[in-house]
């Protein structure tokens, strides 16, 4: 049996994903298929390329002021203080570069560039604004696509998971040739179908549990529930095509709250924990 494993995005909370898949580590679980959306991509490529969860986990750490640009960014509230005319425009508080170049120093360190010269299948998930379509940057191409020109093999790591992770607002479109790419948690949030057409016989979903709202909510909770409740529509499909839903418990993590990122990674770690029993269950292990 093939077991895969698709990583939702959610900003910081991503982390979280380095702790689910420590503790299926720990219960030595083999993961066959893996796939990302935005910073469920960040996870998802370095783990198929040979990178321990706990490595995974301190890169963040280490590289996370750099990839986001700032100190604990509060972007919501320096969005309603910017000061616009007519003639200018906010196409991102940051152009993602530095996610492009670390994460190429990352795959450059186990003898990768291009994302064709991984072993483990992988699956990152994007949106072309030109065209509102989506596209799959993968190191395999499924037997009997339908579409296989949303597939794209050639290009490097760097420039995938940055692709996936160009939240709008945040981080500028990635310009590739003819493409605008932004997050691809715009159609895909969870990618399962994806991970299923390549092989996967079982699938594991993580996705990250919506914040409750009440009078002390601030503005940053409400967008971050907003962002939930959006994700999990568009994901509904991929989610009931999942054989075991892991909902991740992370406390009102800002979208970009490094502070919170040891707190979001034993969110992941604990999730499985205390789920693993219907998790083992539910995936045959």
């Amino acid at each position: 049996m093939k077991l895969g494993i698709a990583l939702s995005g959610g900003g910081i909370r991503g982390i979280a994903h380095a702790g689910v898949l420590q503790a299926l580590v720990d219960h030595n679980v083999h993961i066959d298929v893996i796939g990302g959306t935005s910073s469920g991509s960040m996870i998802a490529s370095l783990y198929a390329m040979g990178y321990e969860p706990y490595i995974i986990y301190q890169l963040f750490k280490k590289h996370s002021k750099e990839v986001i640009g700032v100190k604990n960014f509060p972007f919501i509230s320096t969005f309603f203080n910017l000061k616009f005319n007519k003639r200018q425009t906010l196409t991102g508080f940051h152009n993602g570069e530095a996610i492009e170049e670390i994460y190429n120093k990352f795959s450059k360190k186990h003898n990768i560039t291009n994302i064709s010269q991984i072993k483990m299948p992988l699956i990152i998930t994007t949106v072309d604004i030109m065209k509102s379509k989506e596209y799959i940057f993968t190191n395999y191409i499924p037997k009997n696509a339908e579409d296989e020109s949303k597939y794209i093999t050639n290009i490097t790591i760097g420039k995938a998971v940055r692709a996936s992770s160009s939240f709008p607002a945040v981080f500028s479109p990635c310009n590739i040739e003819k493409y605008a790419f932004m997050d691809g948690g715009a159609l895909d949030n969870i990618p399962v179908l994806e991970v299923k057409k390549q092989g996967a016989d079982k699938v594991l979903a993580v996705k990250f549990d919506a914040d409750s709202i009440d009078e002390n909510s601030n503005l940053m909770d409400i967008v971050m529930k907003t962002i939930d409740i959006m994700g999990s529509k568009i994901a509904e499909n991929n989610l009931a095509a999942s054989d075991y839903v892991l909902s991740v418990y992370t406390d009102k993590v800002g979208l970009l709250d490094i502070e919170k990122l040891d707190k979001c990674y034993e969110y992941g770690y604990e999730s499985v924990e205390k789920n693993w029993k219907k998790i083992k269950e539910k995936l045959g292990l």
